[in-house]
């Protein structure tokens, strides 16, 4: 998705791996730009499976995974604030 490119991580997988309080974090930050750059800086070996994790937990969807960086899309429920379509 062309719309991740210029985006910051806002949410980095450390050595804690995926804490309640990194979900609470992601669920956060898809709540409030639903689309969300997620940087694996520990468990990089898993960031399959952990990304499979954070898209169940946070009921978003897995745009991609490129290198050490997971993409992940929620939909705002609230249509003034959507600021992605899905087919963009």
């Amino acid at each position: 998705m062309a719309a991740a490119h210029g985006l910051k991580p806002l949410v980095q997988v450390g050595k804690a791996g995926v804490t309640d309080g990194l979900i609470g974090a992601l669920d956060a930050a898809l709540s409030d730009h639903e689309l969300v750059k997620v940087r694996f800086t520990g468990h990089k070996d898993e960031r399959t499976e952990l990304s499979a994790v954070m898209v169940e937990r946070t009921r978003s969807h897995l745009v991609s995974i490129i290198g050490n960086t997971a993409v992940l899309y929620r939909e705002s429920p609230d249509p003034a604030k959507r600021r992605i379509s899905p087919g963009a």
